[in-house]
């Protein structure tokens, strides 16, 4: 299998914070879902004259897109889960559907393609049951991927301990009103995954799918609270043994940062640099509240950080200080997370919104370029994975994943010449103009349609599912989650300080 993929511009990578090599007119020959040349489109042309052309000529070809932080399909607001601190969302999240994990996947696999975005880092949680279960779930997240023909790195977040709030579920279930207590006890047993069948788990699936072109399988620490020492240690352990990369949430908020203090008397980095985590097999999920010394430290350390900017502001978790991240030169992925500023999966939003939100005042050149929002969005995601260096770039040797968008939807009706190529793509382009997305050398969306996947079909069939009355499950978790919902304000009231009041501004180019 070979073809040529054409472009009136080819971006193929970011070559600094303000440079990029491009080729005008020019193309990109692959085999068997492999770069094997870059060059001038006629001269590709000219020397494969039997090899089918993808493209007219009048698009901008990227590298596909990689999303570096996901977790659902169906938003949490389609759900009916509001956006709240991220403390007391856990509440409102437990009123969200039992959905099909298959076509719940292929949702927002739909949204994630339409945009450009080629590989996803999938971290699953909060599954119920014990290992057959759970790994019955993870099997179909893993096979709608397959689908569709996205890339994955599928991790499942490993959660020991308090599930709901910063402390045991045992103290915090002694906190509520007997009235209270059958229903969270019951929705505290359906976490049934301790820490050692959670490694199981991984195993299981290691062996099943990392071996596969577009699967691959990592490990994830949720987030210092819901990791036991003995799961850090575990996970340590099986990184090390398998040569596994791992993605942890780690201070999304203040209230973490606190968290940390008073389990180590730190910070949560110094906390697991304990147990031998940092390097460059670690990203660390939104950062939002590191300090000075914890980002010199990730930078001496090369572990790499996955910017969430629009769950950031969402969850109203802060802003992160991503000036520092690059002026220290650690390596930056994007993750849309659970759902971006628009409720969708759209990477050219997300983009646009790294690239605005962290405009600090000022005449320097400390905030993002255009240049450093598509690394970030390309090859630095793809270095947060266990694909790493074979895919981010179009480079003879890496994988052929690739995005067409439409010049002219950029342009039109009018662009002065001067503006430079990639600074229109990212603050112009929308995923109207995405033509097509190819992964591993094949089309899985071209003209506004999936090609391995009947869009109309999945998007009927959740509804179909979607439409029937509340189980007695779910209505269980309805009213758990407006009983609870006041005590755990009241648990994280003077948890900062005696007014329970949080600065919400960050100073994050001078700390």
């Amino acid at each position: 299998m070979q073809s040529i993929i054409r472009g009136k511009y080819v971006i193929t990578r970011a070559l600094d914070r303000h440079g990029w090599e491009q080729i005008e007119d020019g193309a990109v020959l692959q085999k068997d879902g492999v770069i094997a040349a870059i060059g001038r489109f006629e001269d590709l042309a000219r020397q494969n004259p039997e090899t089918s052309v993808i493209g007219t000529g009048n698009e901008v070809l990227l590298p596909g897109f990689v999303n570096g932080h996901h977790h659902v399909g169906l938003t949490p607001l389609q759900l009916g889960s509001p956006d709240m601190p991220l403390e007391l969302w856990f509440a409102t999240r437990m009123v969200t559907r039992d959905v099909d994990l298959y076509l719940d996947t292929l949702y927002s696999a739909f949204e994630m393609i339409a945009s450009g975005i080629t590989t996803v880092q999938h971290i699953h949680g909060w599954m119920p049951g014990r290992l057959p279960e759970v790994e019955a779930s993870a099997d179909q997240v893993i096979a709608a991927y397959e689908a569709i023909g996205m890339r994955v790195s599928y991790c499942f977040a490993l959660r020991d301990q308090n599930h709901l709030v910063y402390e045991s579920n045992e103290d915090f279930l002694a906190r509520v009103p007997d009235d209270v207590k059958p229903l969270l006890a019951k929705y505290f047993d359906r976490f049934q995954l301790g820490a050692e069948e959670a490694i199981e788990l991984f195993g299981h699936l290691h062996g099943k799918h990392q071996a596969k072109e577009r699967v691959k399988i990592q490990l994830a620490p949720a987030n210092l609270h819901w990791c036991s020492d003995r799961a850090l240690e575990m996970l340590a352990e099986t990184s090390e043994r398998y040569d596994a990369p791992l993605h942890m949430h780690l201070v999304e908020t203040a209230y973490q940062k606190e968290y940390a203090r008073r389990r180590g008397g730190g910070t949560a980095l110094d906390y697991i640099a304990r147990f031998g985590l940092l390097g460059p097999k670690l990203t660390l999920g939104h950062g939002v509240w590191l300090s000075e010394g914890d980002i010199e430290r990730i930078a001496e350390t090369g572990t790499c950080i996955c910017h969430n900017c629009s769950s950031n502001f969402r969850l109203r978790s802060g802003v992160a200080p991503l000036n520092r991240f690059e002026a220290k030169g650690i390596n930056v992925a994007i993750g849309i997370d659970e759902a971006g500023i628009n409720d969708d999966r759209d990477m050219l939003q997300e983009m646009r919104m790294v690239l605005r939100a962290h405009r600090e005042p000022g005449m320097d050149d400390s905030v993002p370029t255009p240049a450093q929002v598509f690394r970030m969005a390309t090859e630095g995601g793809a270095m947060t994975t266990p694909y790493g260096s074979t895919l981010g770039r179009l480079e003879v040797g890496r994988g052929a994943d690739m995005v067409l968008i439409d010049w002219r939807q950029v342009s039109y009706p009018y662009l002065d010449r001067e503006v430079p190529v990639l600074d229109a793509v990212i603050q112009r382009a929308k995923t109207e103009g995405v033509n097509t997305v190819m992964v591993a050398g094949e089309v899985v969306y071209q003209g506004g349609r999936f090609t391995k996947v009947d869009r109309d079909a999945a998007l009927g069939q959740i509804s179909d599912l979607l439409s029937r009355e509340l189980s007695e499950s779910e209505k269980d978790r309805r009213r758990l989650s407006k009983a609870v919902l006041p005590h755990m304000r009241a648990f994280y009231e003077g948890y900062i300080d005696p007014e329970g009041h949080v600065p919400f501004y960050r100073q994050s180019a001078r700390f």
